[in-house]
């Protein structure tokens, strides 16, 4: 079969790899198109190696068709379109899957689309939801809210009824935040989302993905008894933390990921997705934001359009 492969210069190239078969467990997925993330920059640069056992194609994400089954799956069948959250090995022809990983095709979605649904899907509700609890009536602040997981937070946060705050770096960035629900749309280039948040008291939530640039700030524009969930590094790794005002204002500052979670944790947030979030996709509430779909042998374009920020949504390779 063929996948993406890494050349000597960290060239993305589509190129032969040994066939891929499923394990008892697993269920194989011709690939219709896989999603692309930040994860995958990271780890084509050398810098973010996949777990033990995983694949070491990139790809966290994928859609398709199911083509073979392990001896143990059931609840399956050959044919059946699914898209599927990976710990690796999306960005090629076929793809093997735990079981518990796959996900049907939410009502009225495309099959390309798809792609780009599941690490969203499972990194906002997982730590939105099931770490967080967010609920009505909640402010939650969305750092980088034209991102594929911020313009999909958006809309999951407002199904919930929370007030929904995002930060970005350009009024067409915004404005599409704006439109896909957001209350409170700060640039980020220009105003201090911390004034603008001391304004409304606070965020019961922030979700960051910036990490180390921006954990000062964010303690400060936590409200009492607020939360802070970092996803991502994108401001670096290491920062100061004032103890001081996390103790006055009781907030708890929590770091996640997705990827290194076991088979069993993976497939019980996705069973989550699937009895929550894909009924808010099913009837509108939640749509896909596809900013780019590209054909995967064109992967490295894919990564440099991320890389530099000009993308609003997901990207998706084809295949």
């Amino acid at each position: 079969m063929h996948a993406i492969v890494i050349g000597p210069q960290g060239e993305l190239l589509w190129d032969e790899v040994p066939d891929v078969t499923p394990a008892a467990t697993e269920v194989l997925v011709r690939v219709t198109a896989a999603g692309v993330n930040r994860a995958d920059l990271l780890q084509a640069a050398g810098l973010y190696p996949p777990p033990p056992g995983a694949s070491n194609t990139l790809g966290l994400e994928v859609s398709g068709t199911v083509v073979a089954l392990g001896s143990a799956v059931s609840g399956w069948s050959l044919g059946d379109p699914v898209c599927a959250l990976l710990a690796g090995g999306g960005y090629a022809e076929y793809v093997t899957v735990p079981a518990g990983q796959l996900a049907p095709i939410p009502d009225g979605v495309p099959l390309v689309d798809a792609a780009g649904l599941p690490e969203v899907a499972a990194t906002v509700w997982s730590n939105l939801v099931m770490t967080a609890g967010l609920h009505a009536g909640q402010l939650v602040l969305l750092h980088g809210g034209a991102s594929g997981v911020g313009s999909h937070a958006i809309q999951v946060a407002k199904a919930l009824d929370a007030v929904v705050a995002v930060t970005a770096g350009s009024p067409e960035k915004l404005a599409t935040c704006a439109e896909l629900g957001a209350d409170i749309t700060i640039n980020y280039r220009e105003d201090d989302f911390v004034a603008v948040l001391a304004e409304r008291g606070g965020a019961d939530l922030i979700l960051d993905i910036m990490g180390a640039a921006y954990l000062d700030r964010n303690i400060d524009a936590l409200a009492v008894d607020g939360q802070l969930i970092v996803i991502g590094m994108q401001g670096g790794v290491k920062g100061e933390l004032n103890l001081g005002k996390l103790i006055t204002k009781r907030a708890r500052v929590i770091g996640t990921s997705l990827r290194g979670r076991s088979a069993d944790a993976k497939a019980a947030v996705m069973a989550s997705v699937v009895e929550h979030v894909w009924p808010m996709v099913a009837d509108g509430r939640v749509r896909t934001v596809i900013g780019e779909r590209l054909p995967i042998t064109e992967a490295g374009t894919a990564h440099a359009q991320l890389a530099s920020g000009a993308v609003t949504g997901k990207i998706v390779l084809t295949v």
